[in-house]
């Protein structure tokens, strides 16, 4: 903490009235209400509602504030009032502060603003700006990491499964290629939902009727934050369901989660193919990053896949309480805003870490056990299902049960029911059956 605090009278009321986590705002929250109020300061000086002095003092402690010099000086709990508005207060004392004498919170600071509009924009403008510079960067790095072993993979023939049981055999390659078509639409729902987060209720004020602010206020002040970091911000699609209700930050979050439950199946599926090494599956070999064990000498464990797992179960609870939070607006505003706040910018650092993690760590680095992989594939008695359009399913049935009672090759029960061998090489080439080829002809060629 600073020698000097920096805020007034009422975020000491609120510093005292919130002790519950001990956790502030969001730090992007923070700042993002130093460049609103920066931006709002140069509007209402270039419309003659601040002088010039007064407009770029305040204007360029904002900017302070904004690059994060600031942070230590938001102290109020996360858990407060549900509009936000202790936390707006505390940047405009803050801001007020730093711009000198003749500045007041309310009056200067806060011109043209409520907390009810410029808490929620803020929030509102943190998300964009993580889900796009932090979050779908590290969703593609994932998604090209995938890509790159899809193609690796792609003559690694395997056992196919369904219902944890052997299925006709598919290639590791295109198990990976499924992956990484996963986090490729994951990508795509988060970045569906940037247009709706960028609109944001700025100069609606208290209610959404914009009482107290100039009418061209809020577009001068969108266009500026535009400007400045690149961002599509928006106008409200109707002010009053922008101050009422949050079902931007609810939309976004429900695409959080449904990437978190991919990366669930993603990094599980990784922890199965990777078990062992010798009494799991054995499919894959993961880097080793760690001791697995304080008392089993060379154990290594999938310690990326277990915290990707931890973070999306994390995620999806965050989802649960921002469903919650965005069913709480009434009337003329929503009163959960520092929750769905938290919460949400939450789950978009870890995504975006684990993400990450998850790449450079665990799939950059995975290799192929290519000689277990063509052992199950030649193991797999679904590999019979190839030989349904030559023999029918009642014939491939009885060979797949007397190979199974036996534990004799696929091949040779087939060969003694009578299967001749070109048919049998024909319909048990597990890289073409892998490769799903085109129908075979009329049934006959075999007896």
């Amino acid at each position: 903490m600073r020698e000097r605090e920096l805020w007034g009278a009422e975020t000491r009321k609120a510093i005292a009235n919130f002790p519950v986590s001990g956790e502030p705002i969001p730090v992007p929250v923070a700042r993002w209400l130093g460049r609103i109020k920066g931006a709002a300061a140069r509007v209402n000086g270039d419309l003659g509602l601040l002088d010039g002095d007064r407009a770029e003092r305040i204007a360029a402690a904002a900017d302070r504030v904004a690059a994060g010099e600031f942070d230590d000086q938001f102290p109020i709990d996360v858990f407060q009032t549900g509009s936000g508005t202790s936390s707006n207060m505390n940047a405009n004392e803050v801001i007020a502060s730093l711009a000198g004498d003749g500045v007041h919170p309310n009056d200067h600071v806060n011109l043209g603003q409520s907390s009810n509009d410029v808490f929620p924009t803020a929030v509102h403008l943190a998300a964009l700006e993580e889900l796009t510079r932090d979050l779908l960067p590290a969703l593609d790095r994932l998604a090209s990491s995938l890509e790159g072993k899809a193609g690796e993979f792609a003559d690694v023939v395997k056992s196919g499964r369904t219902h944890l049981m052997d299925a006709v055999p598919v290639t590791l390659g295109q198990e990976f290629g499924g992956y990484a078509a996963q986090v490729r639409q994951g990508h795509a729902r988060v970045e569906a939902t940037l247009e709706r987060v960028g609109q944001v209720p700025l100069g609606g004020t208290a209610v959404g009727t914009g009482l107290n602010t100039h009418p061209e206020f809020a577009e001068r002040v969108r266009a500026r934050l535009a400007d400045e970091t690149g961002l599509r911000i928006l106008p409200p699609a109707d002010p009053f369901e922008a101050q009422a209700a949050r079902d931007a930050l609810v939309e976004a979050s429900g695409a959080l989660k449904t990437v978190a439950v991919s990366l669930t199946k993603i990094a599980n599926d990784i922890r199965w193919l990777a078990s062992g090494p010798r009494a799991g599956l054995a499919e894959i070999f993961l880097p080793e990053l760690q001791k697995g064990s304080s008392i089993m000498p060379g154990k290594v464990n999938p310690v990326i896949p277990e915290v990707v797992t931890q973070v999306a179960a994390q995620v999806i609870g965050n989802d649960a309480a921002i469903t919650t939070g965005g069913m709480q607006g009434h009337f003329e505003l929503n009163v959960f805003v520092p929750l769905l706040a938290r919460n949400l910018l939450g789950s978009i650092e870890l995504l975006a870490s684990a993400s990450r993690l998850l790449a450079e760590k665990c799939v950059d680095g995975i290799e192929a056990n290519r000689e277990r992989c063509e052992e199950y594939a030649e193991l797999t008695l679904a590999a019979a299902t190839a030989l349904n359009p030559y023999i029918g399913y009642d014939r491939a049935s009885e060979i797949v049960t007397e190979a199974a009672r036996s534990g004799r090759p696929l091949r040779e029960v087939a060969r003694e029911a009578g299967v001749d061998d070109e048919t049998l090489d024909r319909a048990l080439d597990y890289r073409s059956i892998a490769q799903n080829p085109a129908p075979a002809p009329e049934r006959g060629g075999a007896s």
